[in-house]
């Protein structure tokens, strides 16, 4: 496990069984995005937010998240087209240390992208978060990443509006939200040139059943919209590619 002749991946199979392998052929056969946590993510007492699941639009099912702060960079990964799959903890890393010790750590959270390279990734709420062992750790699994033409990120954590708002959107992600055959359809011609949130929505029928239709097309990148102040009645929709003033990548 010496890091100058790679490192080792140590993962659970399909059936539950751990499975230790040479992180080099690992990160080229094993669906990572389709394996269960390796460990569970702590439980820490008088923390208000502790370990739960977030069912991810991208796969359909449910990912493990330890943390809001993990939830947060959740919401952010699944409204990629870019990300195909996502896991919590699905793999551990072993290396040596120069002085032959032997030093492991389970990134907090793994990305599959369309063109087969992944994201693995901890999801810190503050940039100190973990100290100088989840800083030294962190440049010992980028080197990993790196070997194998992947990339491991400490995510920074999103500004307060722009997470508001995501949350928001995120509560109609779910396919139900779209709403009858043809309402999205409608939605999309009727924001096909940017206009405030509540006139487009009734322009397309009774509000109370075409809203939730508007934030769905909002989370998948059907219309656009500024996330970086308040969403409110009077906000400006538009259709996607739109670029909106307001609007940065981040928030799209």
């Amino acid at each position: 496990m010496d890091r100058g002749a790679g490192f080792e991946a140590v993962f659970l199979d399909p059936v539950g069984r751990t499975v230790q392998q040479r992180w080099a052929d690992a990160g080229l056969v094993v669906a990572f995005e389709d394996l269960p946590p390796v460990s569970a993510f702590p439980v820490v007492p008088g923390r208000r937010w502790g370990p739960g699941l977030w069912w991810s639009a991208t796969t359909g099912r449910h990912v493990a998240a330890g943390s809001n702060a993990m939830r947060t960079q959740l919401m952010v990964l699944d409204r990629d087209p870019d990300v195909t799959g996502l896991a919590g903890r699905p793999v551990r890393l072993l290396w040596r240390t120069d002085g032959g010790q032997v030093r492991s750590w389970v990134p907090q959270l793994f990305a599959r992208y369309s063109d087969g390279t992944a994201l693995l990734a901890d999801c810190p709420s503050h940039p100190d978060a973990g100290g100088e062992r989840a800083l030294a750790a962190a440049d010992a699994v980028a080197e990993a990443c790196a070997d194998i033409g992947w990339t491991y990120q400490r995510l920074t954590p999103l500004e307060e509006m722009l997470a508001a708002n995501l949350k928001w959107l995120a509560g109609y992600r779910h396919p139900r939200n779209a709403g009858r055959p043809g309402l999205i359809p409608a939605v999309l011609e009727v924001f096909a040139r940017p206009r405030p949130l509540l006139e487009g929505a009734e322009a397309a029928g009774d509000p109370i059943e075409v809203l939730p239709a508007v934030f769905h097309a909002l989370w998948h990148g059907q219309l656009t919209t500024s996330l970086q102040t308040p969403l409110h009645e009077r906000v400006l929709v538009g259709p996607q590619g739109w670029n909106h003033p307001g609007t940065t990548e981040a928030a799209r």
